[in-house]
């Protein structure tokens, strides 16, 4: 049975082999394997004034690593550069030969892409191009004919810290750019904010130098340095007082922690992604870039326009897929003709928490299927594509999140194969990992909250604690929400009241009963009012 002492050492044990603890501990640049070498080819190509194209991605991820390169050509006065975001549906997943042929530069740098752009490498040294290759996904066994080429995956790199996303890597480039330039003053924290979005959105572990970033990164948000952290703030209600148009921000009490680390999470990266996933992520990496209020307010308004129809078609192939499920399956596959792209990987994650076990959702157009895989706990859903790729095209990503291609003729053989592949793997262990134990009734208050608190960021690798609580007395239930698919509920337990609320409950259990139920702790805000709430994950 857990007391807060032990909370507190069990939270503490997670970060116990963290080799980077602050700032000032990160690696250097110089410790980048090739980012020396692509800093400098790309201060001769600034220096001659060559023609330089930013290549990014269309997620969260791509389009900060698009606007921390952006921005820093933009600090150091170099104008003769452009920015490509990928369209989702018109150009497909990062650089490639069309790409290259459209661009009439002298220089190619990719930020978040370009591991395995085999093709698209051979056309710029075709049309003598110089390419920098920037990426942090896994290589294959050969890597493309890049001029240089970074990204801490590769065999060759001896980074110290593997697990870093597209936006971090194009931020070491940077760094090693403003030792090649000499730009000594040149402030690099400012990036932070994007950092942050980018390790969170892109499920990089929240451990070691992502931790700090991510912690960083959070009060570079609160800082409202940029516009377009002021214009979400404005639309989702989080500031206190009118704005003004001048920005003074950081003179302002006001404004301080507005977000927390679940906003970033749940309300802004969701955002940042839903232009990508539904229309254009340039809109996304414009907002992000954005010089004024006025302008960044809107783009936000064209963000959430994607943002709501991304929710209602997400809701629809939601639906839809779960009646196919089988429960006899160790991992969920489903698949359907022109089932919209952008939402793929949303409601895979989102089968994935309902039924406890990995989930690949399909989207077939022509000759082609196109998946997302997202996976539970710490099972490593990138191996297990990986033991299945005869039956593939192509795939890529990480132990949590995966794409993948093949041909719908293929489908039914993959999905035996993965399903047999997990004969033996028990998912209801592995979704339970989070579970920090047995709590006692008397523990549950603000003091334990605060000590919860001391650990976030949560996320990847750094799981919210989850906790059980044991034959609490059901006193009240009422469902709430538009639709009634949630609850709250009043438990009680060793003379204690407790308020607690179950989104998308699979269990009504019946008032007077008694019954033993995993939850997360968290705080409820209402007409200004803080208490403590158990946000119920399942009643056993």
């Amino acid at each position: 049975m857990l007391d807060k002492p032990a909370v507190a050492t069990l939270l503490s044990q997670r970060f116990a082999n963290d080799k980077h603890t602050s700032l000032s501990q990160l690696p250097l640049p110089h410790t980048m394997s090739g980012a020396k070498k692509a800093a400098s080819i790309i201060a001769a190509s600034i220096k001659n004034n060559e023609k330089i194209a930013i290549v990014g991605d269309y997620d969260c991820d791509g389009v900060c690593s698009s606007a921390i390169l952006d921005e820093f050509f933009c600090d150091i006065g170099y104008e003769n550069y452009k920015v490509k975001i990928p369209n989702r549906f018109k150009d497909g997943y990062g650089l490639n030969e069309s790409i290259v042929s459209e661009l009439d530069v002298q220089l190619i740098i990719t930020v978040d892409n370009g591991i395995t752009a085999f093709e698209a490498a051979n056309e710029c040294k075709k049309r003598g191009i110089k390419l920098v290759i920037t990426d942090h996904h896994m290589p294959l066994d050969e890597l493309p004919l890049a001029d240089a080429l970074v990204d801490p995956q590769c065999k060759d790199n001896e980074f110290a810290f593997k697990e870093i996303c597209g936006a971090q890597v194009a931020w070491y480039l940077v760094a090693a750019l403003k030792d090649e330039l000499g730009l000594v003053g040149y402030e690099l924290g400012k990036f932070t904010d994007l950092l942050a979005l980018a390790i969170i959105a892109d499920m990089m572990e929240l451990k070691d130098m992502n931790r700090v970033l991510v912690r960083a990164g959070l009060r570079q948000i609160n800082s409202f340095a940029r516009p377009c952290f002021s214009a979400i703030a404005r639309l989702s209600g989080k500031e206190s007082f009118a704005f003004k148009e001048s920005f003074t921000f950081k003179e302002s009490k006001a404004f301080k922690e507005s977000f927390t680390f679940d906003d970033i999470s749940f309300l802004i990266t969701p955002l940042i992604n839903s232009a990508g996933r539904m229309d254009d992520a340039t809109v996304s990496f414009e907002f992000l870039r954005s010089g004024d209020l006025r302008c960044a307010e809107g783009l936000l308004a064209k963000i959430s326009e994607c943002n709501a129809v991304r929710k209602e078609r997400e809701k629809e192939l939601f639906e839809l897929c779960a009646k196919s499920v089988s429960e006899n399956d160790k991992v969920v596959v489903v698949w359907g003709e022109g089932w919209h792209e952008g939402v793929i990987g949303i409601v895979a994650s989102r089968l994935a928490r309902l039924y406890k076990r990995p989930a690949i959702v399909f989207s077939i157009d022509g000759q082609r299927a196109k998946g997302s895989a997202r996976s539970v706990g710490k099972f490593d859903i990138l191996a297990l594509i990986s033991s299945c790729e005869s039956f593939l095209s192509s795939f890529g990503g990480h132990k949590g999140a995966a794409g993948l291609v093949a041909k719908p003729s293929k489908l039914v053989q993959l999905k035996t194969a993965l399903n047999e592949a997990c004969s033996n793997v028990d998912f209801n262990q592995i979704s339970h990992d989070d579970l920090l134990g047995d709590i006692k009734a008397d523990c549950v208050d603000s003091e334990l909250m605060d000590i919860i608190d001391s650990f976030a960021p949560y996320g990847s690798k750094n799981p919210k604690p989850v906790f059980a609580l044991r034959c609490a007395l059901v006193v009240s239930v009422n469902t709430m929400g538009s639709e009634g698919l949630h609850l709250r509920l009043v438990l009680r337990a060793d003379n204690r009241c407790f308020e607690a609320v179950y989104f998308n409950f699979e269990k009504r259990p019946a008032i007077g009963v008694r019954i033993d139920v995993l939850f997360i702790l968290g705080r409820n805000y209402f007409r200004g009012q803080e208490s403590l709430q158990l946000i119920i994950q399942e009643i056993l």
